[in-house]
């Protein structure tokens, strides 16, 4: 199983890119982030030629908005964070139902924070705490988790173009790397950290000063799976390719290739 997140930046300009990027690349199932619409502009029916006919959608006008796209069926569909009253159109949580394997799929927009110190962070790090506490009971269910999205957070100085440079600014706080590291603590695993990446591995670019062109960066677009899949891991990697298109989303999608079974040891 193929599981991929995005954030596209807006799905209403970034179908097409979308559309094409399926058609070159075969996952299971897709996350969006950031849909920028509401759920009655979802394009159901491009998505259902492109051979992905089980959706869940949680839009927002204009800002903020999740969907998981699926090849298989998906079932118990939860919006937003239980427990957390949030106007914000950020978190769905799903069942897929693969052929031979079933998982619960979290995908989450996280909140930007804007700056330490602010309103928006403190919104940041109190959304992180329910998210937390959400994780928490859907870990303590039987099936295994898979946790995907744009978290807006780098979980260590690798994840920078620029640690001494940006240490402790948005994304790079010791508040939101300790949030980062109490989720793998639930029993979670950074699946692009099982394998040995290239120096400078980012998933995200400024639109401004060339930063792509210069690979000024970050890794803040993460998958997380629960130990139980650890040894079912077999990639994980992002694809920078979306990012030199004619108007391009400014994250990357991020991609994790389960094994149907974890490989014998014989």
């Amino acid at each position: 199983m193929k599981i991929a997140t995005w954030n596209v930046n807006s799905l209403s300009i970034r179908l097409p890119q979308v559309l094409d990027w399926l058609a070159n690349n075969r996952v299971d199932v897709l996350c969006l982030q950031e849909l920028k619409l509401t759920d009655d502009k979802f394009p159901l029916q491009a998505l259902e030629q492109a051979g992905y006919g089980h959706c869940a959608v949680f839009g927002q006008k204009t800002y903020n908005g999740v969907a998981v796209i699926s090849r298989h069926p998906l079932s118990h569909v939860l919006r937003n964070i239980q427990g957390l009253t949030d106007e914000q159109a950020r978190l769905l949580t799903v069942t897929v139902h693969a052929p031979g394997a079933e998982l619960r799929l979290v995908n989450g927009y996280f909140v930007n924070g804007q700056e330490p110190g602010s309103e928006k962070f403190a919104y940041k790090m109190h959304w992180l705490q329910g998210l937390h506490q959400h994780l928490a009971t859907e870990v303590a269910q039987t099936l295994p988790l898979v946790l995907v999205g744009d978290f807006n957070i780098t979980a260590d100085d690798r994840d920078t173009h620029d640690p001494q440079g940006l240490k402790e600014t948005i994304h790079h706080t010791t508040e939101e790397r300790e949030a980062f590291a109490g989720l793998l603590a639930l029993g979670l695993v950074d699946a692009f950290r099982l394998f040995e990446q290239p120096e400078k591995s980012y998933s995200w670019w400024d639109y401004r000063e060339m930063a792509f062109r210069r690979n000024k960066g970050l890794r803040i677009d993460h998958i997380l799976v629960s130990q139980s899949l650890r040894e079912q891991v077999i990639a994980c990697t992002i694809d920078r390719q979306p990012r030199k298109n004619e108007r391009p989303s400014d994250h990357a999608p991020v991609i994790v290739e389960l094994a149907d079974r974890a490989p014998s040891s014989a």
